[in-house]
Parts: structure tokens; C-alpha cells; sequence
């Protein structure tokens, strides 16, 4: 059975896009040749869920081809029924459902880049099985929590941490079982 992994940044204090879905923060640790493993991780995958919202914010910043590749499926979870594009799916129906029906499919594992909806909801019914927390030394006191109160709790083993010169941290924990 494929696994999905959750692999995303977040301030100290939690928060994974400033308010106005301003994910500028990002950029205190920019660094030329410093990837922080994201390669290394989307070579496992070949299906990524993501919100509409944080998709919409990197198509206008980065362009489509940083998830729409043609190596892997793209499913955007949207309220707002659109055409597929490319090997990107708008996503409308129940996610749940389609969460499970991608786990027991053949293929790679699952990437969920958020946003927080969308986390939230997986997390609620235990359908993350890793999760990939970087950690941006800033604390912006407002904005998009990453994780929101009223979920059920979480029990993790811990897989590994690695810092790096920017100071950014990044957290591996997968799901105890």
C-alpha cells in the first residue's frame, strides 16, 4: 500500500503562510544549491495533493511545471469545478475518498503539500502516514496555523532531524501505529 507523506515548512510559531496566503517567509532561507532533500523526497512520489490556494500561490510565483512535471498526477482540491490541465486534476469530490482509493492503487508514494485544510482533513481521519516538518527560525505571530484544534490526537515515532546552515530544521516523524 502507498504511504502519504506530508513535507512542508512552517515558522517556529506554527504558522505555514502569513495572513493573505502570503508564503514570503520562505525566502529567509533561500539559499543557491540548498534544495533541504525536496528532490531527494519527490523522486519517491508520483501523486501530489495540494490545496487550491497554496497551488494558485506557486503557479503565479514559480509557474505550473513545479508540480505538473508530466511525471505525476496533480489533484487540486477546489469547491470551484475546473478542466484538467495537463496531468492536473480539480478535485471536488469528497478527499477521504480519494485519499484511499490513491493509497490502494499501484505506484509511488503520496506527497500532500497542503494547505492547511486539506492537512487538517487528512489528519482527522489518520491518513498521513509521514510528516516532513521544516521549521523557518521566524516567528510571524499571525496568518495560516498549520495544524487546527479539534482533530483527534496524533501519536509519532520519530525518524530523524537534520539542521542546516540556514537554521532551518526540518523534523521526520511518521505515524505510530
Amino acid at each position: 500500500m502507498r504511504k502519504i507523506s506530508l513535507f512542508i515548512a512552517t515558522s517556529l510559531d506554527g504558522y505555514i503562510a502569513k495572513p493573505n496566503d502570503d508564503l514570503s517567509f520562505l525566502k529567509h532561507v533561500e539559499k543557491e544549491g540548498e534544495d533541504y532533500g525536496y528532490a531527494e523526497f519527490v523522486a519517491t512520489i508520483d501523486t501530489l495533493i495540494i490545496g487550491r490556494k497554496t497551488y494558485d500561490y506557486v503557479l503565479e510565483e514559480i509557474g505550473s511545471s513545479h508540480y505538473d512535471n508530466g511525471d505525476r498526477d496533480v489533484y487540486v482540491i477546489t469547491r470551484t469545478e475546473r478542466p484538467q490541465v495537463g496531468r492536473t486534476i480539480f478535485y471536488t469530490g469528497d478527499i477521504t475518498a480519494l485519499v484511499k482509493r490513491l493509497k490502494s492503487e499501484e505506484g509511488k508514494n503520496i506527497y500532500c503539500d497542503g494547505g492547511a485544510e486539506v492537512i487538517n482533513e487528512l489528519l482527522s481521519h489518520d491518513l498521513i502516514d509521514d510528516i516532513i516538518i521544516s521549521v523557518v527560525p521566524v516567528l510571524l505571530g499571525n496568518g495560516t496555523r498549520l495544524f487546527k484544534d479539534g482533530r483527534p490526537e496524533h501519536i509519532l515515532e520519530f525518524v530523524e532531524v537534520r539542521t542546516f546552515e540556514t537554521g532551518l530544521t526540518q523534523l521526520h516523524y511518521k505515524r505510530k501505529k
